[in-house]
């Protein structure tokens, strides 16, 4: 089991849009996703997790070097997930173009955009607060394991 404190952000105004060029992701980028959240380690991400949403990302050439997607949906929200950007891109604002198109997207559904974050990854929560996301609570994550199952 392992606990991290964090928070839920949500976006209430949308940022204006982004001016990096974004694709959309789908089965055939599954191994290049799952290799990018391998270098990265933004949270929870699984063989299929990219199902789960729309997933858009960059690319630098043919390599994917960073995107990000949807994962949970309660009613009248969508979470936006798996933002990572290959150490050798970061400080271009791919993060914060990804999140800024996933926001609009969500937004365009007429649902909220909302993400969780680690407390100690000041980077992202300073990152998530220019582009307008405010704290709407602080929570607690809990990771469990079945026994007999290893991943």
């Amino acid at each position: 089991m392992f606990t991290l404190d964090g928070f839920q952000m949500v976006l209430d105004v949308l940022p204006a849009p982004a001016r990096v060029e974004v694709v959309a992701l789908g089965p055939a980028d599954s191994a290049a996703m799952r290799a990018l959240v391998e270098r990265t380690k933004p949270g929870p991400f699984w063989e299929r997790t990219h199902e789960m949403g729309r997933y858009v990302g960059v690319r630098d050439g043919d390599r994917l070097v960073a995107m990000a997607g949807e994962r949970l949906r309660p009613p009248g929200a969508t979470e936006i997930s798996a933002v990572c950007t290959a150490p050798e891109a970061r400080g271009r604002g791919l993060a914060a173009a990804l999140v800024t198109d996933a926001a609009h997207a969500i937004a365009a559904r007429g649902e909220q955009p909302f993400l969780h974050v680690a407390a100690s990854n000041t980077g992202a929560i300073a990152l998530y607060e220019r582009l307008g996301f405010r704290v709407r609570q602080a929570v607690v994550f809990r990771g469990y394991r079945v026994p007999g199952q290893h991943r």
